[in-house]
């Protein structure tokens, strides 16, 4: 993934561009570029690492000029450095090419270039794009990208500025995001809604197989014929406060934080006039009721947010339920039908694999459910209904307030299956909204132990391996905790079903070693005790996550973390927090950057 942002209008491009290379850092930062159009031509800024490096460029350059490009990377093709950061040129000059995505065949067309004499100056997928664009460019830049988007194989999202049109910007996309703002003299193009809410909130997402024309009078989307047509246009509903820090000393710290909230928002209008749950748009009950399977399909935090779903939807609506990692789903074979429902995740809407595995349960006949966080995304198009989560955006790298909002969003859908299947009665089902309305002001509450688990990070922190385990829904939260500590610390950290310790992981525990354990109140409580017993015998520190009331519990574990009493499925919007919690502290302990973690990127939009 990496982040575009686009500006036509009034106002000196440069400005505009760093400004939003800012806001979208997230999407990548193996290194920065910009390029800015004006009478002397294409002037170009790129350097490898962080924006940091190219704004200390920058610091004694002028880029004159009112239109221009701006790309933040996460590499894909060719090492990230100075040469191989975007934008790309052709070996003239004449056109500037930034890309978020993989050109599939790129390698083909490289060599046919290549045997007409061409000679290239990086490894990208991304500068054969230039120089296609420029040998076919004849006068009409929108007419050569046409031409050249036709020959392409991936996912992409182009952009594209000519020296001989200094204030036109020319974009295409194929499965790849690319949103458009539309103002007042002015126009921009962005990966992300993020990076144009400082200019505007009317946007337009531009759909696959679609070229954008930008100028100050405004902006023309066609097809690959050439024929107008009308990309997803909509207006943005929250501001660019939502995406800054607010005080916080990183974006995850607040996100976090933000959580109660977004929570809150998820819940907010579920019940429609008649006391019914409703989803958000699309599919009838009709659709949906004589359902027999379900498949979840999800990638990454995504996927943990999944498993809860299987126990809610299994348990409430007495539905089979699957969860499967979307990259696999569609290459097993999957036996899909009209009475099976496909539920993909995705925060983005644009995770390439999960979108994939939509496509591909529809081409089935299978009804797609969507759960994301982004309306007009790919996925909410793709999906026969949606579900939004409203958690407003998300710019650490490591997801938080995602994943809490995905599991209200999913226990929802659980209860409308239940609802409509008639598996509960309408007013069992409302009895269960309502105790996850009550969620917020409990989540509140768990944020009051960031003291404590600051001090036990201090603890945590220099252990070579952290160890998490739990049982039925404390199994998801298991995996997420220590997910949520690699890709934040870089600490080696797994989670595992608690009953499986005997069956090999045991082996993993030394003296003093740290093992995080889900131990709330339920059926499956006293089972996780007798397993904490295991480890503490061989010698580990456990830290317990518990219920409040719970005393027995600190006789076998070294330290405990309350958190309020709650239907058993409602558990891990609860218990996650903590885990979040000390993963941010032992990153920063250890100096990490929590909000840009190392390899990482906020959404994966190619396989």
């Amino acid at each position: 993934m990496c982040g575009i942002i686009g500006y036509t209008g009034p106002h000196h491009a440069l400005p505009v561009l760093t400004d939003g290379l800012a806001t979208l850092q997230y999407r990548g930062y193996d290194s920065a570029g910009v390029v800015v159009a004006g009478a002397d031509g294409l002037s170009v800024a790129k350097r490898a690492g962080k924006l940091a490096n190219l704004t200390g460029e920058l610091a004694g350059r002028s880029l004159p000029g009112r239109a221009g490009l701006g790309h933040t990377r996460w590499a894909t093709h060719g090492e990230p450095n100075d040469v191989n950061a975007h934008p790309q040129l052709d070996p003239s000059g004449e056109v500037a090419v930034i890309h978020n995505g993989m050109i599939e065949n790129f390698a083909e067309l490289k060599a046919e270039l290549l045997a007409a004499g061409h000679v290239f100056a990086s490894e990208t997928d991304t500068e054969v794009v230039a120089h296609l664009v420029a040998d076919t460019y004849d006068g009409d830049l929108a007419t050569a990208m046409r031409v050249v988007a036709r020959r392409l194989e991936g996912a992409y999202a182009l952009a594209a500025v000519h020296r001989d049109h200094p204030d036109v910007l020319v974009a295409s996309r194929r499965q790849a995001p690319l949103i458009l703002g539309h103002a007042e003299g002015a126009a921009l193009l962005s990966s992300d809604v993020a990076g144009l809410i400082a200019h505007t909130r009317d946007v337009e997402a531009l759909l696959d197989e679609q070229v954008a024309v930008l100028s100050p009078e405004g902006i023309t989307v066609t097809d690959l014929d050439g024929l107008r047509v009308e990309g997803h246009r909509y207006q943005v509903d929250w501001d660019i406060e939502a995406a800054e820090k607010q005080g916080y000393a990183h974006f995850m710290l607040k996100e976090i934080h933000d959580q109660p909230e977004a929570v809150r928002e998820t819940l907010l209008g579920r019940l429609d006039e008649d006391g019914l749950i409703r989803l958000d748009d699309g599919a009838t009950d009709d659709d949906l009721r004589h359902i027999d399977k379900v498949y979840v399909v999800a990638s990454g935090t995504s996927y943990h947010a999944g498993m809860v779903a299987k126990y809610a939807i299994e348990h409430w609506a007495g539905v089979g339920t699957e969860v499967e990692i979307s990259s696999e789903f569609r290459y097993r074979d999957p036996i899909l039908n009209p009475h099976t429902l496909v539920i993909a995740i995705s925060q983005s809407g644009e995770t390439s694999d999960t979108i994939a595995a939509a496509v591909h349960a529809r081409a089935q006949q299978a009804k797609v459910v969507a759960i994301t966080n982004v309306v007009g995304s790919s996925l909410a198009r793709e999906a026969d209904a949606v579900l939004y989560t409203r958690a407003g955006p998300e710019i650490a790298v490591a997801s938080t307030k995602a994943f809490t909002t995905q599991i209200v969003a999913l226990e929802v859908l659980a209860l409308y299956l239940a609802q409509i299947r008639r598996a509960l009665f309408p007013d069992e089902c409302r009895d269960h909204l309502a105790r996850m309305e009550a969620l917020p002001a409990l989540m509140e509450q768990v944020l009051g132990h960031e003291p404590m688990l600051a001090e036990l990070a201090r603890a945590f922190c220099h252990a070579q391996y952290v160890m998490f385990i739990g049982r039925q829904v404390g199994l998801p939260i298991a995996l997420e905790g220590a997910l949520k500590l690699k890709e934040i610390s870089y600490v080696h950290a797994e989670g595992f079903p608690s009953g499986e310790m005997k069956h090999g992981p045991i082996a993993l525990i030394e003296p003093s070693g740290p093992v995080v354990a889900l131990a709330t109140r339920g059926h499956v409580r006293d089972k996780v005790v007798s397993n904490i017993e295991q480890v503490k015998g061989r010698g580990a520190v456990v830290l317990a996550i518990a219920t409040e009331g719970d005393t027995a519990i600190k006789e076998h574990a070294d330290h405990v973390v309350y958190v309020p009493d709650v239907h058993e499925l409602l558990y891990p919007v609860l218990t996650v927090v903590p885990l979040q919690l000390l993963a941010y502290f032992i990153a920063t302990e250890l100096g990490r950057d929590v909000d840009q973690p190392r390899n990482l990127a906020k959404t994966v939009t190619v396989e």
